[in-house]
């Protein structure tokens, strides 16, 4: 077998683009437009900047497939060429070689000579690619965070349409780029920004700036700001009026203040956005709504007078009717809310009431998830404790009894087992034991 020898161009060691036997150097990428993509050329940074620091920093997904090691499928760092001529990252071959193989990964041929070559014109090429996109991203960051101090001072003094224009392009901007969110934040443009929403704010200027601060990560000085009752009248407002964009973002502003320690329930102890939210979860036109409205449900239903604010707007009934849509993060965030509200006793009246509860918390049981299993479990036992002669002659006649054996028997959770336990026996109590048994058999239950 005749020996490998490496092509070499002007001293520097060639490698094989794509395994098509090509040999490429500076001159030949520079030509073929390997290094190309860049205005105006772009520059080279300055080699003290790390090669390993620019990849992460870019991050970059479309990258020419030469650049990567057949090893790891990520871009190569230190290049090295076996002796057949394929190139690899120096730490994957040795890690290759230190397994005691003695073949070439890619071709599987066997080594007769395991040296690896430095490839520095591809490291060359390399870096020069991936510099030129580093100083492309550093330029149009410094652009963009000139431009978002500019619509700032903007902001300060604009007035009407202008003032419009102005939080418009600034939202363009900080949804866009993480370095632009930086600058607002550093440049004390949160307070900017959220001083423009009050009791006389038009939706046009409050919707554009609900969508910013959404954008933003606040700290807790600005959520307690926004915590002030006109500003949250505004974004509850915003929530029933605005596009379904408006109030998918009035209801993640709202979260974050939720989760923020200063919260007080009675700012979303209110009837509009009670019923904003259940609007948005039944909106079958826009589906997107659905998950932040019931992660905004579950942590306002841990506090009495939200509960019992939903059980007369008739939230019930309208969270029970949508269980069979949802998909399974949401389901377990409508079962968690209905089984807070059966916590009180008009909340479980109005879960026993509701014509459907039964029924589709049963063929929830060991569907989905444990979480999905767990809280219908708890919903059930509250329905039927309270109307034993009622709710469980019918969940059994649903499959319960038969969804509750499965429970027993499957690894779920101990405690879980003992709650199955109990309902079941709760059940039993309303039939003889032939004719209980009967009911227990899987064939409803598996059809």
């Amino acid at each position: 077998m005749p020996m490998f020898q490496p092509l070499k161009r002007d001293g520097l060691v060639g490698f094989e683009g794509g395994g098509d036997g090509q040999v490429l150097d500076l001159d030949t990428a520079v030509k073929d437009g390997l290094l190309g993509g860049v205005n105006g050329g772009g520059g080279v940074v300055d080699e003290k900047i790390d090669l390993k620091t620019m990849i992460k920093e870019l991050d970059l997904q479309d990258i020419p497939s030469v650049f990567i090691c057949p090893i790891s499928l990520e871009p190569m760092q230190d290049p090295v060429t076996l002796c057949t001529g394929q190139t690899y990252e120096r730490s994957n071959i040795h890690k290759w070689f230190s397994l005691g193989h003695l073949t070439c990964p890619t071709t599987m041929q066997e080594l007769w000579d395991d040296a690896v070559t430095p490839n520095r014109t591809l490291h060359h090429l390399i870096y020069t690619w991936f510099s030129q996109k580093y100083v492309l991203m550093k330029k149009r960051s410094e652009d963009v965070q000139g431009r978002a101090i500019e619509v700032l001072g903007t902001l300060k003094k604009a007035k009407g349409q202008a003032r419009v224009h102005a939080l418009s392009e600034l939202k363009q901007i900080v949804v866009a780029h993480l370095m632009a969110r930086k600058t607002v934040v550093e440049e004390g443009g949160v307070s900017v920004i959220s001083s423009l929403l009050g009791p006389f704010t038009s939706h046009a200027v409050g919707s554009e700036v609900v969508a910013i601060l959404v954008s933003l990560d606040l700290d807790s000085d600005s959520k307690s700001g926004l915590m002030q009752p006109a500003k949250v009248s505004l974004i509850v407002d915003m929530l029933n009026d605005g596009s379904n964009e408006t109030k998918v973002n009035c209801v993640r502003l709202i979260r974050g203040l939720v989760e923020e320690k200063g919260f007080r329930p009675e700012l979303v102890s209110s009837h509009s956005l009670l019923v904003g939210l259940i609007r948005l979860v039944k909106d079958k036109r826009h589906r997107n709504g659905v998950s932040p409205a019931l992660g905004l449900l579950k942590p306002i239903s841990a506090h009495k007078q939200v509960r019992s604010l939903m059980v007369r707007v008739g939230a019930v009934p309208q969270l029970v009717d949508i269980l069979p849509s949802l998909d399974p993060d949401c389901l377990e965030s409508a079962l968690f809310v209905l089984d807070a509200l059966c916590s009180d006793m008009e909340g479980r009246v109005a879960v026993k009431d509701s014509a459907n509860t039964i029924p589709y918390t049963v063929k929830v049981l060991m569907r989905v998830t444990e979480s999905c299993t767990n809280y219908a479990l708890s919903i059930l036992w509250s329905v039927c404790k309270l109307a034993p002669e009622e709710c469980s002659p019918l969940a059994v006649e649903v499959g319960l009894a038969a969804k509750l054996l499965l429970v027993i028997q499957s690894g779920c959770d101990p405690a879980l087992k003992q709650r199955s336990a109990e309902l079941l026996k709760l059940c039993s109590l309303h039939y003889s034991d032939t004719m209980f048994i009967s009911k227990c058999k899987l064939t409803r239950t598996i059809q």
